[in-house]
């Protein structure tokens, strides 16, 4: 099974959503909403921004393996 690479990513604060291309070789910790500029952190317990506010989790918890 190959792993999605899009997810739509919702910034907590404001609720701006984009689509971003997930990294396949690191775990992305840190992400700037374009909109508010607020630099988004994963919830306690996620790996990355995509696990805890994307569509689709990152391409290594979809394939069953641990992130970072």
């Amino acid at each position: 099974m190959s792993a999605q690479l899009a997810s739509t990513i919702t910034c907590p604060f404001c609720g701006h959503q984009k689509e971003e291309q997930m990294p396949t070789d690191a775990c992305q910790f840190f992400y700037d909403c374009e909109n508010c500029q607020v630099v988004i952190k994963p919830k306690a317990g996620d790996c990355c921004v995509y696990c805890s506010y994307g569509t689709v989790p990152c391409p290594p918890i979809q394939k069953g393996k641990s992130c970072c």
